[in-house]
């Protein structure tokens, strides 16, 4: 499916007259009575429906946010919007037998907006430190010019002529059983019995308006990939004077090129050179709070793990907290030498070996160094 807009040939930010000009001017261009090509009588249809989804702020809405996938499917009514199960025993089944309407007509009252989603990328400092971050969102506010009533200035709501105000229509149905009378809200009004005959004209008549709106999010510290921050009442307006919904942020974390995350621990590797691990050393490691000072102890193994405490990830919720640093430990080992450093090598394993072992380069010149201790 082709993207509304385009089909329409309007911006991403077109408002409510430039949708409706455009769809009248591409309406009269492929009508299947005045266009004989092939192809014109779906592209009539696309363009229909590229307009019932972008002329409804709230179906806009989703679409911008979802694409088609935001907008469901046909079926069975939404049980929001028919106020719940006893509302919708009450569309389908009232009226059996002549009792249609008992209790009185059925209006809709406000009704909450919609919640959205924002994904955020953080990096790698950010996630442990945590941020304050500002962002730019796109989600419906009530309109500013009527104030959320649909009605042009000095116009207000006037009683929907195909349910004479009830909000409710009948349709009656034959059966070899008898006669039925079904029930549901009005498809004009939508259950109000109001409707806007004069509508306000930077709305639509809808109460809503799409804005784009500046935040600013405090992203708190330990936060990981695929946590979910909530900001209430940052989502699409309520109509009717509902609430708004709320905005749902999910974070991603870059990864970064040196150090890993284990929960609230970080892993790093430090590679030392064979005399480092056999005597100690003190060397400067990396760490999420910047250059530190690792103590190596003397006889370090390859494979051990060494820990600064403290170093880690603040555990979410409680700053005060943190985990350790973990460093995995490689010792890099010559692939070449001097003449001198081979003597004094040979003379060192010829220190290790020199009881009981007549012949210690059978072994190996660092079997030797490694394997015996006095």
């Amino acid at each position: 499916m082709a993207d509304y807009y385009d089909l329409l040939g309007v911006s991403r930010d077109a408002d409510a007259d430039s949708l409706k000009r455009a769809y009248r001017r591409l309406a009269r261009q492929y009508h299947p009575d005045i266009n004989k090509e092939a192809g014109a009588e779906d592209r009539f249809k696309e363009i229909g429906r590229a307009y019932e989804v972008l002329s409804d702020p709230q179906t806009r809405a989703r679409y911008d946010q979802f694409g088609e996938a935001g907008l469901g499917g046909g079926g069975m009514p939404d049980m929001a919007d028919m106020g719940g199960f006893a509302d919708l025993f009450e569309t389908f089944f009232s009226g059996f037998g002549g009792a249609a309407g008992a209790g009185g007509p059925r209006r809709r009252g406000p009704r909450q907006g919609d919640d959205l989603r924002l994904d955020l990328t953080i990096s790698f400092q950010e996630a442990v430190f945590g941020i304050e971050k500002e962002v730019q969102i796109r989600h419906l506010e009530t309109c500013s010019t009527c104030k959320g009533s649909g009605a042009r200035e000095g116009a207000g709501p006037t009683t929907c002529g195909t349910c004479s105000g009830v909000g409710q229509v009948r349709r009656a149905t034959r059966t070899p059983f008898g006669s039925f009378t079904q029930v549901a809200p009005c498809p004009t009004c939508e259950g109000t019995g109001q409707v806007i005959a004069d509508p306000c004209s930077a709305c639509g008549g809808q109460g809503l308006q799409q804005v784009r709106k500046k935040l600013r999010i405090n992203i708190p510290a330990g936060v990981d990939s695929g946590t979910r921050l909530r900001v209430a009442q940052e989502g699409n307006a309520g109509q009717r004077g509902g609430p708004s919904g709320d905005l749902y942020v999910f974070l991603s974390v870059q990864p970064h090129p040196q150090l890993r995350r284990d929960g609230i621990h970080v892993q790093s590797e430090v590679v030392l050179n064979y005399l480092q691990a056999i005597l100690g050393d003190t060397i400067e490691v990396e760490t999420v709070d910047g250059p530190e000072q690792l103590e190596i102890p003397p006889g370090t193994q390859p494979g051990a793990v060494l820990t600064l405490q403290g170093k880690g990830v603040p555990r979410l919720g409680n700053p005060v907290a943190r985990g350790n640093h973990q460093f995995s430990v490689k010792v890099q080992l010559p692939t070449r030498l001097n003449g001198e450093e081979r003597e004094l090598l040979e003379q060192l394993a010829g220190h290790h070996t020199s009881k009981g072992h007549k012949h210690p380069h059978k072994s190996g010149l660092f079997g030797g160094l490694f394997g015996h201790r006095d």
